[in-house]
């Protein structure tokens, strides 16, 4: 859950043009995420924990709407944001937070064990209990 992803730009300063990357990489590295090239490709790539990069992606759409009113398709990010979403939509399960999806997965299935809680979202035995109390005293 807390493993970092990577999302491949394929061709992405032919898209977006030298500067708007430059921008992106700066905007990137405030969340904590880092684009760069795949090694001397023309590829790009965008790496940080899911969290983070739904994030810089929220930033990039307001970064790019607002100061011009354009539309999304005139957007000099949209080709970025429409790949960090989609690709966004492939790791669901790591947007949301720990706990969250803990009391998520004891509500869903009361029977459910410790030891299944902690196979399915990687956490500690603390974790769970922890967990399992908060949603028995809802």
């Amino acid at each position: 859950m807390n493993d970092d992803i990577s999302i491949s730009l394929p061709s992405l300063i032919h898209r977006i043009g030298r500067e708007a990357v430059k921008q992106a990489q700066a905007i990137a590295t405030q969340y904590d995420c880092e684009l760069k090239r795949v090694r001397r490709s023309r590829n790009w790539c965008m790496v940080g924990g899911a969290i983070k990069i739904q994030s810089c992606s929220a930033h990039l759409q307001n970064e790019s709407l607002p100061a011009k009113q354009l539309t999304a398709k005139d957007g000099q990010f949209c080709y970025l944001i429409k790949k960090l979403e989609t690709a966004l939509l492939q790791h669901a399960d790591k947007l949301e937070p720990l706990d969250a999806k803990l009391i998520r997965l004891i509500t869903d299935n009361p029977a459910i064990t410790l030891g299944e809680l902690m196979q399915l979202t990687q956490c500690t035995i603390t974790e769970a209990r922890l967990a399992r109390f908060q949603a028995d005293s809802w």
